[in-house]
């Protein structure tokens, strides 16, 4: 049996299970694996400037291709940095393989240079990490890690490998159908459970639907859609479940939640069944009304068990992938009540409020509704803040495709939006991605511009700089009395001179004239084009009750 070097094990296990890129950054610990990558050229590693881009990157990529994304990082700090990207992808549930390498076998537990707990640091947002301490473990270890990542409800999974055991030589066995003790995820959905849940939506009046990041994760857009239709049901997604359903759908009635439009919320509250897909009912999402579900009928549709019944009282949960199951609601809805699709028509202008603003004002809102007018068919990724939710409401692009808004939802981070566009950009080199940033999240991972470059990866970045913490001067206005405390910046950031000096291209826009012309300029641009959006006037983002 041929002897083969761990790293070298890694990288084939990597191949043999459909991986096409890495991201990732050297250090001492992992250098085995780099040399080793030297020799595959099946693999294409993009070198980032930061772990957390790395990660933010392999998240990006794995939520837009619904493959398995990877990053990869050296021990000590460089697992460590690897930490909010897992975290992020723990709460939005992305499949993400996160290698780390570790101290020899011999110094773990000496406070060795460069040792970290990365084990018990990561255990309370991956789904399952472990540590592989021998290279005859090494297949097994990553086809059990890939297949806990990508299967039932997608999530990280880390695996730690010490560097003597990446430089080891062992024999190298075949890889055998692997079995999982006590880890057997539910897909299909109780055929029970599912007549209970046609019979009961033909029964009422005023249903509503709720597309949550699970229907992007199973691709069941087309389903939902189908289910709307047989109904004639309005429908809202959650922030994570934007563009699950085309945005100019008659019966789409925008984002619900606590910055959610009020044609939605006004449904929600006056609907007599619910039924969520790949929704979690997280607090920004359910505390637009304090009695959620109270008055209707509630059905939840989710992959993962521990979600069903958490946060809110369900009435007929169902346990599964939300395709297969919204497939086996429509065939009995139409088999068995003999209910046909009512064909809908999209409309030019979404059936969502457009909260009070002058049109001229060059704000957020406008340049959001200006681009969005385009109708381009753009990838699009966001930071969080104030400019996110402006995206999340009025980004309404009729070329905007199922799964293809990226953003942070549950843990809200700031420096998301640069690596997850790039990301992006790797999966699909041949699709426009558009960033849509403030001027407090893009300081936050701007060293990736470089990464742009170098690995040629064209994006059209958005800074919507208002000279301050957007989202945190609002909290500050409506709940501490105005008192505006280290929000404000000084000083407007010179974002072209910065972009400039990574060699690639940018214009400083103040109106819309400009603006138009800066994005002609950006989408036929072959580097990276930043346009800095001067802001003056503030609207703050609406708050449901």
């Amino acid at each position: 049996m041929k002897q083969m070097q761990g790293a070298d094990i890694l990288i084939q296990s990597l191949i043999e299970h459909g991986v096409e890129v890495i991201f990732g950054y050297p250090g001492g610990a992992n250098l085995p694996i780099y040399d080793s990558l030297g020799s595959y050229d099946r693999l294409r590693h993009i070198l980032v400037r930061h772990e957390q881009g790395a990660a933010h990157m392999a998240d990006a990529y794995s939520r837009i291709t619904g493959k398995l994304g990877v990053c990869l990082a050296t021990s000590g700090p460089g697992a460590t940095n690897l930490v909010t990207g897992i975290a992020t992808a723990y709460l939005d549930s992305s499949p993400l393989l996160a290698i780390t390498a570790q101290v020899e076998r011999h110094w773990i537990g000496s406070d060795a240079f460069q040792e970290v707990d990365i084990l018990g640091i990561t255990l309370p947002v991956t789904k399952h990490n472990m540590a592989i301490l021998s290279p005859a473990d090494i297949a097994s270890g990553m086809q059990e890690a890939i297949q806990i990542a990508t299967s039932g409800r997608p999530g990280p999974v880390l695996v730690d490998i010490p560097k003597d055991v990446l430089q080891e030589r062992c024999a190298c066995r075949p890889s055998t159908p692997l079995h999982i003790e006590g880890y057997q995820p539910v897909t299909r959905g109780h055929q029970g459970q599912i007549k209970k849940a046609a019979n009961l939506l033909v029964r009422k009046k005023k249903p509503f639907l709720i597309a949550g990041g699970g229907v992007n994760r199973s691709g069941a857009s087309d389903e939902l859609l189908l289910l709307s239709r047989l109904l004639q049901a309005p429908l809202g997604y959650t922030l994570m479940g934007k563009s699950a359903v085309p945005e100019r759908y008659a019966l789409n009635y925008g984002m619900i939640g606590m910055h959610g439009s009020s044609q939605a919320v006004e449904a929600l509250a006056q609907a007599d069944l619910i039924l969520a897909a790949g929704v979690r009912f997280g607090d920004r999402a359910v505390q637009s009304y304090k009695a959620f579900g109270q008055a209707a009928d509630l059905i939840q549709i989710d992959v993962d068990p521990a979600e069903v019944d958490k946060n809110v009282k369900v009435n007929i949960p169902i346990v599964g992938d939300a395709r297969n199951i919204l497939q086996g609601i429509n065939k009995r809805l139409q088999t068995e009540h003999a209910l046909q699709p009512v064909s809908m028509k999209h409309v030019s202008n979404q059936a969502v409020e457009i909260e009070e603003c002058e049109r001229d004002l060059f704000n957020m809102p406008n340049i959001v509704g200006t681009i969005s007018d385009l109708n381009r068919d753009f990838i699009v990724a966001t930071d969080v803040g104030r400019h996110q939710m402006w995206a999340a409401k009025y980004y309404r692009s009729s070329g905007l495709a199922p799964g293809c808004f990226l953003t942070s939802g549950g843990l809200g981070t700031m420096g998301f939006g640069l690596p997850a566009a790039l990301g992006a950009k790797a999966a699909y080199p041949d699709r426009n991605v558009l960033l849509f940033s403030g001027d407090g999240s893009i300081l936050m991972k701007i060293q990736e511009l470089d990464t742009s470059l170098q690995h040629h990866l064209p994006i059209l970045v958005v800074i919507l700089n208002d000279q301050c913490l957007g989202m945190i001067h609002q909290l500050q206005h409506d709940h501490y009395g105005k008192r505006y405390r280290e929000c404000r910046f000084p000083h407007r950031v010179d974002f072209v001179s910065i972009v400039k000096g990574f060699g690639l291209r940018g214009r400083t826009v103040g109106n819309f004239e400009e603006l138009r012309a800066a994005l002609e300029e950006g989408v036929a641009s072959d580097r990276t084009y930043v346009i800095d959006c001067l802001i003056d006037q503030q609207i703050n983002i609406s708050h449901q009750p």
